[in-house]
């Protein structure tokens, strides 16, 4: 098992470029299994979440090519579908929650799909009801063994119909999307999620023939077609990613420049840290954080009342930035209530905060109130171990500002969401050491 390292209390200063985004990867990845034809995809993170799903398909018999750096090409004209019922694929889908979206896709093209249950963040309940659902109305048959906690739909063939989603789930949205592009008739979902990894999806499938409008609405029209070819395909800027990068230059008093963010794509992301006090500009393409001397200090609502920032379904704040949020709050001037509304095990982390002399008050499994030092108190440097991925690297770049030397364990949780993240620091004057 790695560990990271850290001495803390410097500041960081140059450029740092955003990885392709991990979400929509997993999504992209799965949607090569609805054509025999080649599709390449650039622009791929190469983090440990993404590896494992490419080794599934591998497995499946999907053909691949790395073609350069984050680009590869794939090939399903050849599938060995026994490999989904063996031990093997269990053990392999077990392991990352995104292999659920291999389901749709194989659905859709073979009339069969099956699943484990998938694992990934132990951040609270994530249902998969929302996916199964939508299979069931497109025609499928749902079976559950629940010894091995196997997951199956099965379907001469799909059907379009209309629904209406229980939630406005991304995972959900999107193998239930793929699923309906190769249905007989046409399928329109409502309270779709809208994410750009969404919008990415659709204009992917969009590319290899599928007929789908309303694309960056929560009402989706998918005119089936026969059959799907290859394409080309370039993955958007991972938005998590470079939220974590605004946190660690204002949490570090860092100068940092954040290089191709797409910053179409970024929704409320910059303004939400701007409402904690901290500077961003555009520039062209890039993001760039001056260092932030004097501090930041979090802005109240307009009636004076204290600040609250909660995650909420795209155009809002994706939850997964909200650990980030968090441990910049620790630093800030003033007080900020962060509401995690989506998983109930998310803010657990915030006990080593704590430890390091946060002034946090969790009030339940979903909110925290954070009182900030304003830079008058560093937090101290300690030992810790990472429990998920955005909480790994929120603990990171608390490590980062604070004074003397911190160890974190289970790095792997890190690891399975940011590329190479230690390289990437030292170039930027962090001083981070991986030790095997």
């Amino acid at each position: 098992m790695s560990t990271f390292k850290i001495e803390g209390g410097f500041q960081l200063k140059g450029e740092i470029h955003a990885q392709g985004a991990k979400n929509e990867a997993l999504q992209i990845l799965c949607a090569v299994l609805l054509t025999p034809q080649e599709v390449i995809v650039s622009n791929i993170p190469n983090i440990i979440d993404v590896n494992k799903l490419i080794s599934l398909l591998e497995n499946l018999g999907v053909k691949t090519q790395h073609l350069g750096p984050n680009k590869m090409s794939f090939k399903a004209d050849e599938l060995d579908l026994d490999f989904l019922t063996s031990e093997e694929f269990k053990e392999g889908g077990r392991s990352i929650r995104g292999s659920i979206m291999m389901v749709g896709p194989l659905l859709a093209r073979f009339g069969k799909g099956y699943i484990p249950k998938p694992g990934g963040d132990k951040i609270g309940r994530r249902r998969l009801d929302t996916h199964f659902e939508g299979f069931i109305k497109l025609g499928a048959t749902f079976r559950y063994n629940k010894e091995e906690s196997f997951y199956g739909v099965e379907a001469g063939s799909l059907v379009g119909t209309d629904m209406l989603l229980d939630e406005a789930s991304v995972t959900g949205t999107a193998n239930i999307l793929m699923a309906s592009v190769l249905a007989k008739g046409v399928t329109t979902i409502y309270n779709a999620a809208c994410e750009p990894y969404i919008q990415q999806l659709c204009k992917m499938l969009n590319s290899m023939g599928a007929k789908i409008t309303g694309i960056g609405s929560n009402l989706l029209r998918i005119e089936g077609v026969e059959s799907l070819g290859g394409c080309q395909h370039t993955m958007l800027a991972d938005m998590i990613e470079i939220g974590s990068w605004i946190g660690l230059a204002a949490m570090t008093k860092s100068e940092i420049t954040i290089k191709n963010v797409d910053w179409e794509y970024l929704g409320v992301i910059p303004s939400v840290f701007a409402r904690l006090g901290i500077t961003i500009q555009k520039q062209g393409n890039d993001i760039y954080i001056p260092a932030h001397t004097n501090g930041y200090e979090i802005q109240s609502f307009i009636d004076g009342s204290i600040l609250t920032v909660s995650d909420a379904p795209w155009p809002g704040l994706t939850p997964d930035l909200l650990s980030v949020i968090l441990v910049v709050a620790t630093q800030a001037k003033g007080e900020v209530l962060i509401h995690q509304k989506m998983f109930e095990s998310r803010l657990f982390f915030v006990d080593k905060l704590i430890d390091m002399g946060a002034k946090i008050i969790l009030c339940d499994p979903h909110r925290a109130v954070v009182i900030g030092h304003d830079f008058k108190s560093q937090l101290k440097a300690t030992n810790m171990t990472s429990p998920d991925i955005r909480a790994g690297v929120s603990l990171l770049i608390a490590a980062l500002s604070a004074k003397g030397v911190s160890i974190i364990q289970n790095i792997d949780q890190i690891d399975r969401g940011y590329e190479d993240i230690d390289q990437r620091l030292r170039g930027i004057g962090a001083k981070i050491q991986r030790i095997e």
